[in-house]
């Protein structure tokens, strides 16, 4: 049998690689960590916790206005786009399992959107709120 070149090993083997989590401001360990949490679990599928992250972070910075028409509403897209509070569930499961290391370096990122998350409206404020 004649043997396969190398230069179309490498290209079969690059074309059957899965998408795998990037998180700006993790480490190399974190997000080595992540990808081995989510290849252990039957429940995640490679690049959910980064999905995760971006779906919270992309929710908390919503308009006010959006974000309230969700909580009497409902989520009308968390069908065909992702639950947000669902992801941010996911995230605390995550950081439960991670080694401390890990989980301090994702609560931190993931603090940060939480932070805009719990900060007061504007009209509250105005009417003389805390």
């Amino acid at each position: 049998m004649p043997r396969s070149r190398p230069g179309a090993a490498r290209t079969a083997r690059q074309g059957s690689r899965v998408a795998e989590s990037v998180i700006d401001g993790l480490s190399s360990r974190a997000l080595r960590e992540i990808r081995r949490f989510e290849r252990t679990r039957n429940y995640l599928s490679p690049g959910d916790v980064g999905a995760a992250v971006r779906l919270w972070k992309d929710y908390v910075h919503r308009p006010e206005r959006e974000l309230w028409h969700d909580y009497e509403w409902g989520d009308v897209h968390g069908d065909c786009c992702g639950d947000a509070l669902e992801a941010r569930a996911l995230l605390d499961t995550v950081t439960q399992a991670l080694t401390s290391r890990s989980a301090r370096e994702l609560r931190s990122l993931v603090a940060r959107s939480d932070a805009v998350w719990n900060r007061p409206s504007s009209s509250y404020e105005a009417a003389g709120g805390a």
